[in-house]
């Protein structure tokens, strides 16, 4: 069985192609600059990087092109589009619906209901999934929604403390999202360990960041509530945000209610705080220079992760391991070393010597830690892969 797994931008399409009868990954590859005259294509098969320039209109045309390019009777992998089994999406907020699903006109409009809460994510992938149900009727579309590895968190996490009927009947609840990256990390820590009844704090750090409390492969608690824009602060999104500040810049500037929530889910987060950049390398390098906003940024970026982090460990009970990974978490030597700081006498000891040299999935706790702590790159697309092939065998 073979399953391409899709992952969309506004402007982009990145795919994998694996082979799920042992995982492999055949093909890689995507296109950027989508809706451009010379949108640029690449693609790597069997180790070989092929690159062109087209004109791609949409990302409908992106996936055909895709799979033109793993067809290609000369350099391709696949004898026909009829190999692939399945196209997986990494799909972010369905609301009322959550789990692996396949694509069907309720999913789409249970995805749009949640426009709202996930607008640059929800909207994107409605318009794809739509064209390619059109164009390519005869491959299933799998959505594995970000929302359903956190279906294992109890009650008492999941309800904001708001009128009962606002959950009951709109939705307003505590969701989680990054859920194939924490999954990827529950299972990837319980074989470095061999043990299931591990407590894993895995932190994932990137443009989009949360943390999520894992006890034996299960999601217990996590950081981000109903939108992808809440919990930690982000590279342009908000994070945790007194909703009673609202009146008071709508009175202030004169935006309206949708105003103001596109600057806090655009215009805000570490972009917002720095006035430079959203990504933490820019900031630690204007930092070092003396950039005073570039350093605020970086030190509430790193305070929220900790007090993140520190209810997470109070609901687990301690961890046993704290796991990094994403962008930052797997690069942010720095991050790293801030987010541990001082968290001696819970047990958490970083060694600074393996942290400064790590290099892939490593543990770079020192030996007196009772926590081990590591850096464990995630697969998102390899977790969306083996969903979609559960969900076609449970059809089948």
């Amino acid at each position: 069985m073979k399953i391409l797994v899709a992952n969309l931008g506004s402007t982009s399409f990145k795919y994998r192609l694996f082979d799920m009868a042992d995982e492999r990954q055949l093909a890689r590859g995507g296109v950027e600059r989508i809706g451009s005259p010379e949108s640029r294509c690449f693609v790597e098969i069997g180790g070989q990087r092929q690159e062109r320039t087209a004109s791609v209109p949409d990302h409908a045309v992106a996936v055909q092109q895709c799979l033109e390019q793993l067809t290609h009777p000369e350099t391709g992998c696949l004898k026909s589009a009829a190999e692939v089994a399945a196209i997986g999406f990494k799909a972010v907020h369905g609301g009322r619906i959550s789990g692996t699903q396949q694509v069907t006109a309720d999913v789409l409009a249970a995805m749009e209901e949640m426009n709202q809460v996930a607008p640059a994510h929800n909207p994107p992938y409605i318009r794809v999934m739509r064209r390619l149900a059109e164009r390519l009727p005869e491959i299933p579309l799998v959505a594995a929604f970000e929302t359903g590895f956190h279906a294992t968190v109890p009650a008492r996490w999941r309800y904001y403390p708001v009128p009962y009927e606002w959950a009951d009947q709109w939705h307003v609840m505590r969701w989680g999202f990054h859920g194939a990256s924490h999954r990827f990390v529950a299972g990837r820590v319980a074989e470095l360990l061999g043990r299931e009844d591990l407590r894993v704090i895995s932190c994932h750090l990137g443009g989009s960041s949360s943390l999520c409390a894992i006890r034996g492969r299960a999601s217990a608690a996590t950081s981000m509530g109903m939108s992808p824009q809440s919990g930690l602060p982000h590279n342009n999104r908000v994070g945790d945000f007194d909703p009673f500040a609202l009146p008071v810049i709508m009175r202030a500037t004169g935006k309206t209610l949708d105003q103001v929530l596109d600057d806090l889910a655009c215009r805000s987060g570490l972009l917002g705080l720095s006035g430079l950049s959203g990504d933490v390398r820019d900031l630690e390098q204007a930092a070092d220079a003396g950039h005073k906003r570039a350093r605020l940024a970086l030190d509430v970026f790193h305070t929220e992760t900790r007090r993140h982090l520190g209810g997470l460990l109070v609901e687990l009970g301690g961890a046993d391991v704290i796991a990094f990974t994403g962008g930052i978490g797997e690069n942010g030597v720095r991050t790293r070393q801030a987010v541990c700081a001082g968290l001696e006498e819970l047990g958490i000891v970083l060694d600074p010597a393996a942290n400064a040299a790590a290099q892939g999935e490593s543990r770079v706790s020192a030996a007196p830690s009772r926590t081990q702590i590591w850096i464990v790159p995630t697969n998102e697309e390899l977790v969306v892969a083996r969903l979609a092939k559960r969900l076609l065998q449970h059809k089948d």
